[in-house]
């Protein structure tokens, strides 16, 4: 399923962003959406997911408590917002869809479909 992410850009520390991916098509070859990061030089790493079926949501730690993963179901789409941003938080932000099992959902390996990046910059 193509996926388009929007909303990336440059932010202020301590500001708020939301992150939007859309799945073209009907999406129903997926039953769940999620959000990595990568900075420089680094593996990418797991955010937030959410699957479909059991409302089954899942925080990285770095952002529990300041992040929300939300789905759009009438506009097939899947929204990240994350509050309290930290210069660490610097790093492109890619949405993965895929079938992952609760083994899964936390990795790169448990997605298959994946967009293009949008960069996320925190700094004043």
């Amino acid at each position: 399923v193509p996926l388009v992410e929007s909303g990336g850009g440059l932010v202020q520390p301590g500001g708020s962003l939301t992150l939007s991916c859309a799945a073209s098509g009907s999406g129903s070859s997926i039953n769940a959406m999620g959000w990595f990061r990568q900075r420089p030089g680094e593996e990418r790493e797991f955010v937030a997911a959410i699957r479909w079926s059991i409302n089954n949501i899942r925080y990285a730690d770095s952002v529990k408590g300041r992040a929300t993963i939300t789905r759009d179901r009438a506009r097939n789409r899947v929204l990240l917002q994350i509050f309290r941003l930290e210069p660490e938080d610097t790093a492109v932000y890619y949405c993965a869809g895929g079938r992952p099992i609760a083994s899964t959902i936390e990795t790169v390996r448990g997605y298959t479909d994946w967009g293009q990046g949008t960069q996320v910059t925190v700094s004043s």
